[in-house]
């Protein structure tokens, strides 16, 4: 080995001072990295570097090489390190993003087929076989990636991927990786370690967290981890192969890098795992652990706890190699094998106090006082842990022994009847750390009865004998009976009051009609204090009819109508009646109301028993219609009649038949000539008015036979309607002017100088002031 090699680098890194970690690229070759730098060990033999890949630059840059921290705050002085980019970005200050590619830079399908993901870019691997003359081999190592961002929900999310990857040489093709999170087969990475990100994702396993890098940082990264070790089994010299490989994943942003710290890939002595209170496996008080490092042959063992000697061996021994502790700290093992080669084994012992349980006592109620009942023991947790919220119930036993011998827990805790009065049992109180201390429980019943008057609710809408109950009333019944803490809760039957299940809700209807008996436990300090029984008792509740409408016609103010209570049953005699009007109290003691005003009327009407219904009526506001304009357009029968009213009701429309057929249209057409009836009537039922109207308009046809019926050819319609017409001319069929008339004029008589004309067709010509003329005919039938 060049030992002399790595001193120099080291001595040269002295001679300089930066806050920045310095990388090299270009002084070491591959080889030189794994077996100068990294190993450095006579005790591990062949070493051959095998492949080596990384990022083509173009030029003098790699994406692997050697670091040197020396003087800088980085916990490692030296060693290597692999990229997914540039290894000229590796070095701090941490305040720029390292998101290198290279042309034609790949993933690896080893390391995606062990960590079982997909994806890779950017692989940078270095391989390399080796022997080792121990069992077991490790080295130290840190990741750092860009993908620890700080409060950022993607650290939950993404996180580059690298392995350690080992095998033997020869015979076996799959390999182990023995980068894990200490004590566990979760691959490192930086959402597999990561202190989470508050209301996104939870830490995990941040005990082996590191830090978040500020921008002064000695590295290029956001984050890094605690120092790991990577430990694996081998078999004494035997060839073995390492894959050490890191590869971006889905895409080429935001690089990770991993540190191996030099010199620290040795023979390595498994010591099992670490005792440690963040991750709940520590030591309990007065406990102590025998540790082995013994390995075949004569070794010298030696053991430190926080680096002072506490044992050790100045010969060769073939059956030592353990040592006992009884108190926290590290403790280390420099096991000096038979061929001059040291393997080094490390374990951090942390202890916990053993908890203090309470003996106590847990009472519950029996139905038949004879000592025997039915327990949760889990009700008395909070007295056998003294309220202390750190401490738990693991089990209870029938016996002190098994408690402590943790045997033969009791199957059904929280059902359990005791077999003996005033039986104790025993508790197995246990902290986070699961060290445990006992207490004994001591089991007793209640004799004390608890006298609960009846509780009364009205029936409700359907008069069925069901009503609402508020169990918690019964609390103010009571209070003078209970203790100052005790809390009821409600059940339909004994049975279950006592196994505490099916617990009735605090708004609670009656399954059984009119009256029905449930029970009542009263606990104080989580332990019984009596069962007891109260009668649900259903009251009588008045029915009314429903809710209603009705109208108050205001033309006929100040005059009242009246409303009803509307009370349906036998017994309204014996009610109390209260009016509400738009919510304002105005009226008692009466089952009618006599009102002329609009509005929301609500009676409530009472029983005297306290119990209540009530009902709306809602008055409607109407009036009889007042009429504004009638107006009639045209001539008979092409005409149009529109009449316009106003006012608060809601109006229909009739003509010339007040008991006929209405129509809510305002409008009417066609109407014959003459006379006739416009009615306007209240939908509400607030009264018709009437109005007569006019329609101008000529006969078709007249009989002049001097019986007073229809003798005369006259203009039907009103004086308004006649003021419009200039003149009326009278043709016979062969245009021969008979006769002219006027709208003032009585009429023609079928007459022509005297003399009776024939039954005919005759034809008119109406001239109209405003220039427009009218022509029709009729005809004339004696």
């Amino acid at each position: 080995m060049k030992h002399g090699f790595l001193f120099v680098a080291l001595f040269c890194s002295l001679c300089l001072y930066s806050q920045n970690m310095t990388v090299d690229s270009q002084t070491y070759t591959p080889q030189q990295l794994i077996e100068d730098i990294l190993i450095d060990s006579d005790c591990i033999t062949n070493v051959v570097v095998t492949n080596v890949v990384g990022g083509d630059f173009g030029g003098s840059d790699q994406s692997y090489g050697f670091f040197d921290a020396t003087r800088t705050s980085f916990p490692f002085q030296n060693g290597i390190v692999l990229s997914t980019g540039r290894l000229a970005n590796v070095p701090g200050p941490n305040n720029s993003l390292s998101d290198d590619d290279a042309s034609n830079w790949l993933g690896d399908s080893d390391l995606e087929m062990v960590l079982n993901e997909t994806n890779t870019f950017n692989a940078t691997i270095l391989e390399f076989d080796f022997t080792s003359v121990a069992s077991q081999i490790s080295f130290r190592y840190m990741f750092a990636s860009e993908e620890y961002q700080e409060n950022n929900p993607n650290s939950c999310n993404f996180s580059d991927l690298f392995g350690f990857l080992i095998r033997p040489t020869a015979g076996q093709s799959q390999y182990e990786n023995i980068a894990l999170v200490p004590d566990t087969n979760i691959p490192v990475k930086a959402t597999t370690v990561t202190p989470g990100v508050p209301g996104v994702c939870p830490p995990q396993n941040e005990t082996y967290f590191g830090n978040y890098n500020a921008t002064n940082a000695p590295i290029n990264f956001n984050g890094q981890t605690a120092i790991l070790t990577a430990t694996a089994t081998v078999v004494p010299n035997q060839s073995y192969h390492v894959k050490l490989v890191i590869a971006d994943e889905q895409n080429y942003r935001y690089d990770s890098a991993v540190f191996l710290e030099a010199g620290s890939f040795q023979l390595s002595t498994d010591l099992g795992s670490n005792r440690l209170l963040a991750t709940g496996n520590p030591l309990c008080e007065d406990e102590t652990l025998e540790l082995s490092a013994y390995q075949a042959g004569q070794n010298i063992y030696e053991w430190y706890r926080d680096g002072i000697l506490v044992q050790g061996t100045s010969t060769g021994c073939g059956t030592c190699g353990t040592y006992t502790l009884t108190e926290p700290g590290t403790y280390t093992v420099e096991v000096g094998l038979a061929n001059n080669c040291t393997s080094y084994g490390e374990v951090v012992i942390e202890y916990a106090p053993n908890p203090i349980g309470q003996n106590a006592t847990l009472v519950e109620c029996d139905s038949n006082q004879d000592g025997l009942t039915i327990y949760d023991l889990y009700d008395a947790e909070s007295d056998l842990t003294n309220n202390d919220t750190n401490l738990a119930i693991s089990d209870f036993f029938i016996s002190e022994n098994d408690a402590r011998d943790n045997n033969n827990p009791i199957p059904n805790p929280t059902n359990f009847q005791n077999t003996i009065p005033f039986q104790s049992v025993y508790a197995r109180v246990i902290n986070a750390a699961n060290c445990f201390d006992v207490a004994a429980l001591e089991l007793q019943i209640s004799n004390n009865i608890i006298t609960i008057p009846d509780l009364e609710a009205c029936d409700g809408e359907i008069i069925d004998g069901f009503g609402d109950f508020t169990l918690s009333d019964i609390t103010a019944s009571i209070i003078n009976q209970i203790p100052t803490n005790g809390e009821l809760t409600y059940y339909e039957t004994e049975t279950d009051a006592f196994s505490e299940t099916n617990q009735l809700p605090d708004n609670f209807i009656n399954t059984i009609a009119y009256s029905q008996t449930i029970y009542v436990k009263v606990e104080s300090n989580n332990q019984c204090y009596s069962i007891s029984t109260v009668n649900l008792n259903v009251l009588y509740t008045p029915v009314l009819e429903g809710d209603s409408t009705s109208t108050y016609c205001l033309n006929s103010f100040p005059e009242t109508i009246t409303i009803f209570g509307g009370v349906l049953d036998d017994l309204p005699n014996n009610y109390y009646y209260e009016w509400y009007f738009n919510g304002a109290l105005t009226d008692v003691h009466t089952s009618v109301n006599e009102i002329n005003e609009a509005g929301n009327y609500t009676v409530v009407v009472t029983d005297p028993n306290g119990c209540s219904s009530n009902r709306t009526i809602t008055v409607n506001s109407s009036e009889v219609a007042i009429i504004e304009t009638i107006t009639v357009e045209g001539i008979a029968p092409n005409n149009t009649i529109t009449i316009n009213v106003s006012g608060q009701g809601n109006y229909e429309y009739a003509l010339d038949d007040s008991n006929g057929i209405y129509q809510d249209n305002n409008v009417f057409t066609n109407i014959p000539a003459g006379a006739h009836f416009v009615y306007i009537r209240d939908k509400n039922g607030c009264s018709i008015v009437e109005e007569t109207i006019y329609v101008l308009g000529f006969p078709k046809f007249f009989t002049p036979n001097d019986d007073d019926v229809n003798d005369l050819w006259q203009i039907k319609g009103a004086n308004d309607q006649f003021s419009l017409i200039e003149s009326i001319q009278i043709f016979n069929r062969y245009g021969k002017l008979i006769s002219k008339q006027t709208p003032s004029s009585s009429g023609w008589d079928g007459k022509h100088n005297g003399e009776f004309l024939p039954n005919d067709d005759y034809w008119f010509v109406a001239k109209f002031f405003n220039g427009k003329t009218f022509t029709g005919h009729f005809a004339l039938k004696r």
